[in-house]
């Protein structure tokens, strides 16, 4: 096959490590985030004719979403940063071109190889969280290969760029035929400008005046839900539950949805993470909800990941939840193979996170789009460059209802550089983000309006460390 002039290869890249503290808590699972590291990711890549371009990626390096663990949070959190730094070589010397797509796919195969050599038989870093990792450089890849193109890079996802349709990629079920189609084929006709926002109302906030504690910060933003809904115009909340106290999570989602109908709130989604072990125990909730609240459980648009992250280990069939309310994947869908378990198990829908890279939201999407299933776009707290590409996807896959959005509630001062070019991506009015300022190649940044000084990088290698 005769490349094309487009095709490009990674010459160098560069890791900056952006420390954040929240404002407020945030429950995941069992334990409870206070701080997390950005990684951030600038990449330069060269086609065959000559020409250069940087592009820039970036994701939270969220110690407790992707790897639960009775480990200490700075031994988990100081592995995290070796094995993204230990990437950067691993990046820039990576002997493969083409489409940004088809180089990151070829660089995912790779780093089950690259992680195994990275552990240590008392710390075994997860494939989750080894994704996650590597997700800012393959964001950087498709940014920079946007750059080089001088297109936005949803524009480029198609047989005008690629060297190769998605039965390269992707297996599908029979009756699916992928010959012939591209990304582009299963995306929206052009990216929606107004989106739906979902609030993450969490374990630990709280709902009332009585629940206060005195320890709130008082920067300004609101604290209490009510307070959320009517400065938002919020329509949408995200209740994270508990998964191992049925009476607590039953109140919780009751408590929330009733706070929500008083103030013009229309849906709600019920995020178990990962915790629950059997049916049963979503099906007992739901059904209570069914017959207590009738109206609460119409606003119940999907029900989010109650069982644990290793599929392959725990192939619970759960025909018996999704036929109550559609049931998404998300920690458990690291890739469109587990996607395609996940169907076979009765999951149908896919939570899609731009933290599992870039090139594997995509894959995934089309995967599950073409196999009937829902799709969602879900958060990882995002703030900064991060919001951008996430964003972005939700606008081009046309999900279910808009997208999920936190990272105002609990680290507004990150953004602060960022929201002053692109003020509706960071605060949500009229229950929506506006992406209405993103514009021109790769992800539509506008890097060089935002004012923002970076450390000295944490690692470089290839033409970046010249």
């Amino acid at each position: 096959m005769t490349p094309r002039p487009t095709d490009v290869g990674v010459t160098g890249a560069a890791l900056y490590l952006l420390p954040v503290e929240t404002r407020m808590p945030l429950k995941f699972g069992p334990e409870t985030t206070t701080r997390v590291t950005v990684a951030r990711v600038r990449l330069e890549v060269a086609a065959a004719d000559g020409r250069h371009a940087e592009g820039w990626g970036e994701t939270p390096l969220s110690v407790q979403w992707v790897w639960p663990s009775e480990e200490s949070y700075e031994e988990r959190h100081q592995a995290l940063i070796a094995f993204t730094a230990g990437l950067v070589p691993a990046w820039s010397g990576f002997e493969v071109s083409g489409h940004a797509l088809e180089v990151g796919h070829a660089f995912q195969l790779q780093l089950p190889a690259i992680l195994d050599r990275f552990r240590r038989e008392d710390l075994q870093v997860p494939l989750l969280a080894a994704r996650v990792c590597s997700s800012p450089f393959d964001l950087a890849l498709h940014d920079a290969f946007g750059r080089l193109c001088g297109r936005p890079v949803y524009e480029t996802y198609d047989a005008g760029y690629l060297n190769a349709d998605l039965s390269r990629f992707l297996e599908p079920e029979p009756g699916v035929d992928f010959s012939g189609l591209y990304p582009r084929d299963f995306l929206a006709p052009g990216p929606l400008r107004r989106l739906p926002a979902w609030h993450l109302v969490g374990g630990l906030d709280p709902l009332t005046p009585d629940e206060l504690t005195g320890g709130e910060p008082d920067d300004g933003h609101p604290v209490l839900l009510a307070d959320w809904i009517r400065r938002d115009g919020l329509k949408c909340l995200k209740v994270k539950l508990r998964g191992t106290d049925e009476a607590w999570d039953y109140e919780r989602l009751v408590r929330v949805g009733e706070i929500g109908v008083e103030h013009g709130v229309d849906w709600l989604s019920a995020d178990f993470n990962c915790t629950v072990t059997e049916p049963a125990y979503v099906n007992g909730i739901l059904d209570r909800l069914r017959d207590e609240h009738p109206r609460l459980y119409g606003m119940v648009l999907y029900v989010e990941q109650p069982f644990p992250y290793d599929l392959e280990s725990h192939r619970i069939d759960v025909h018996a939840v999704s036929a109550r309310k559609p049931l998404f994947m998300d920690e458990s869908a690291h890739d469109w193979e587990l996607v395609r378990l996940g169907r076979s198990l009765g999951w149908n829908g896919v939570a899609l996170k731009t933290c599992k890279t870039q090139t594997e939201a995509l894959l995934s999407l089309c995967w599950a789009r073409a196999h009937g299933m829902g799709l969602m776009v879900q958060d990882l707290t995002n703030p900064m460059l991060a919001q951008v590409p996430h964003v972005l996807l939700a606008a081009w896959a046309d999900t279910i209802m808009g997208v999920e959005t936190n990272s105002m509630q609990f680290y507004p001062a990150a953004s602060a550089a960022e929201a002053q070019v692109h003020p509706g991506l960071y605060s949500r009015r009229e229950g929506a983000l506006d992406l209405g300022s993103l514009r021109g190649a790769g992800f539509g940044y506008r890097l060089e309006e935002i004012e923002r000084v970076l450390p000295a990088p944490a690692a470089t290698a290839g033409s970046l460390a010249e």
